[in-house]
C-alpha cells in the first residue's frame, strides 16, 4: 500500500469529517449497552458496544472473507494471511507487534472460518488507542515478504498435523467433506499440505489485495469505549496507509453452496488407529439468515445441546455408550449443516450410531414435548446472555453481526425470539431437517465387518 504525503492525508481527513456517517442501532439505558456505527468514506465500517461499568475494551477488525472464497489451487490462503499479518509492518517488526501488547498485559490472536476472517486485541481500557493502532498497522500495512511466507510454512504444516493427530476435530472436516465434497465448503480450513506448499508469496499478496478492501472489513469495539474517539482513530491508522482510498479490490462474490450438497446417505470412512471411533452423523440444516434458525437452535438444544437433554440421556446416562455426545447446528449464507457428534470404543460404535438415528427419525416424526421445549428455551436463553459477559464476545456478537447480516439485534431481541418459538415451529423445522436422509463420517479403528454395517446408519 502506497504512503501519503502530509497535505494529501490532511485533505483526506477533513474530507471524511464531512461525509462520515453515524448511526445509533441500539440505545441502552443510560448509555449502557448503546451500538453505534459511523461508515467512513472508503465505505469501512466502525461499530461499537458501550459498556461504561467496566475497566477493559475488545477491538477486532472482521474481513469478509473465509476459505470458502478460495479456488482449489489457493486452498488455505485465507488462514496463510492471518499467519502473515502477524510477521511484520513497514513500522513493526513481528517482535515490536507481540511485545506492543504483551506489554500492557493484553492479549492478541486471530481466527480464520469458512467465511469471515477476525484479528482482535483485549487490553484495558486505557490501553485501547495502542490495540488500535497495532491491529490497524498489521491490516493495512503487512509486508508479506518471501523470507516470513517460508518460514511461516512450517508453522502452518505442523498446525495441519496437530490437527489430523486430533480425530475428535478432524472428523468434522471429514463430514463437511461428506456433504460438501469438493467444493469449497468440504475444503479444510487450513488447506492440505499439497496446497499449502504450492502457495507462494506473491500469489498471498494478490490474495490479500483482492479481499482486504476497506468494503470488505469491518471494524468493531466493546467495552468501556468512546465511539468518536474509536473512530477518529481508526480513520487515522487507515489514512496512514492509504487503504481508505483503495478500490481495486472485487465484489464479495456470491456464496451458493447449496448446489455443493452431495447426495444423501453417503459415507465417509477414515481408518485409524485410535483409542475411540468418532462419528458425525448428520444432514443438511439452514442458512444463517432463515428465520427459523430461533426454531432450530430450541431443537439442538433439547436434542443434544445440555446433560438433559434426549441424547446425552440415551447414549450416555442410560447405556454408558460415550463420554462425549452432543448435536449442533452449523449456518452459512446460503446453507447450513445439521449434526450429532459422539466418541464410543470402536465395538459400541453401531449401538451408538443405532440410537441417535432412532432418535432422529422419533423427533422428525413426533417432534419433541412442551416440557423438553420449555426447557430448552430457558437453556439456550441462559447460555445466550452467559456467553456474553466479557468485551470479547460482545466485540465478537457486534462484528460478525455487521459483517453477516449487517444490522444488530440486542440481547432482549435476541431472548424475544428465542421466547416467542413455539412448540409447532419446532415440530415442524423438526420433520424438514430431520426427516432428511443423513450422511455419516467416521474415523477410527474398524474392521472391514463393521466398516460395511456403517450402512445400516443411514438406510
Amino acid at each position: 500500500m502506497t504512503s501519503r504525503s502530509p497535505r494529501a492525508t490532511a485533505r483526506t481527513s477533513s474530507e471524511a469529517r464531512a461525509v462520515a456517517r453515524t448511526q445509533t442501532l441500539l440505545k441502552g439505558r443510560d448509555g449502557i449497552g448503546t451500538v453505534r456505527r459511523t461508515t467512513l468514506p472508503g465505505g469501512l465500517r466502525v461499530v461499537t458496544e458501550t459498556l461504561p461499568s467496566v475497566r477493559s475494551a475488545t477491538f477486532g477488525i472482521w474481513a469478509h472473507v473465509g476459505s470458502r472464497d478460495e479456488t482449489p489451487s489457493l486452498g488455505g490462503a485465507t488462514h496463510y494471511l492471518e499467519h502473515l499479518l502477524f510477521k511484520g509492518t513497514g513500522r513493526r517488526s513481528a517482535l515490536d507487534i507481540s511485545a506492543a501488547v504483551d506489554a500492557v498485559g493484553g492479549e492478541m490472536n486471530a481466527f480464520t472460518a469458512k467465511e469471515y476472517t477476525c484479528y482482535y486485541a483485549r487490553v484495558l481500557d486505557t490501553d485501547l488507542p495502542l490495540a488500535i493502532d497495532v491491529v490497524c498497522d498489521m491490516l493495512t500495512g503487512s509486508l508479506i515478504r518471501q523470507e516470513d511466507v517460508d518460514a511461516e510454512r512450517g508453522v502452518i504444516l505442523e498446525e495441519i498435523a496437530m490437527t489430523e493427530d486430533d480425530p475428535g476435530d478432524c472428523v468434522h472436516d471429514l463430514f463437511a467433506r461428506t456433504m460438501f465434497g469438493d467444493s469449497p465448503l468440504g475444503r479444510p480450513v487450513l488447506g492440505t499440505v499439497e496446497t499449502v506448499n504450492a502457495l507462494t508469496a506473491e500469489r498471498i499478496r494478490r490474495f490479500y489485495r483482492r479481499h482486504y478492501d476497506p468494503t470488505h472489513l469491518v471494524v468493531a469495539a466493546a467495552g468501556n469505549v468512546d465511539h468518536a474517539a474509536v473512530v477518529r482513530q481508526v480513520r487515522r491508522a487507515f489514512e496512514r496507509s492509504g487503504a481508505l482510498d483503495r478500490s481495486d479490490a472485487l465484489p464479495v462474490p456470491p456464496r451458493d453452496g447449496t448446489r455443493a450438497l452431495r447426495t444423501a446417505g453417503r459415507i465417509e470412512h477414515l481408518g485409524r488407529r485410535t483409542e475411540q471411533a468418532h462419528v458425525v452423523l448428520g444432514m443438511p440444516g439452514l442458512a444463517r439468515t432463515d428465520e427459523r434458525r430461533w426454531a432450530l437452535g430450541v431443537l439442538n438444544a433439547a436434542l443434544g445441546g445440555g446433560m438433559s437433554s434426549r441424547l446425552f440421556q440415551e447414549v450416555r446416562e442410560k447405556r454408558g455408550l460415550a463420554y462425549s455426545v452432543y448435536s449442533y447446528t452449523s449456518g452459512f449464507a446460503d446453507t447450513g449443516l445439521f449434526g450429532v457428534y459422539a466418541g464410543c470404543r470402536p465395538a459400541q460404535v453401531h449401538d451408538v450410531l443405532k440410537i441417535c438415528r432412532e432418535e432422529l427419525d422419533r423427533v422428525a416424526a413426533e417432534g419433541l414435548s412442551d416440557d423438553e421445549i420449555a426447557r430448552a428455551v430457558g437453556q439456550l436463553s441462559g447460555s445466550t446472555v452467559l456467553g456474553l459477559e466479557d468485551t470479547g464476545a460482545l466485540m465478537n456478537r457486534i462484528g460478525k453481526s455487521e459483517l453477516c447480516w449487517g444490522s444488530q439485534m440486542s440481547v432482549d431481541e435476541m431472548l424475544a425470539r428465542i421466547s416467542a418459538v413455539t412448540p409447532d415451529e419446532v415440530r415442524a423445522v423438526a420433520g424438514e431437517v430431520l426427516g432428511r436422509r443423513p450422511s455419516l463420517a467416521v474415523i477410527g479403528p474398524l474392521k472391514d465387518r463393521q466398516a460395511d454395517r456403517l450402512h445400516d446408519a443411514v438406510a
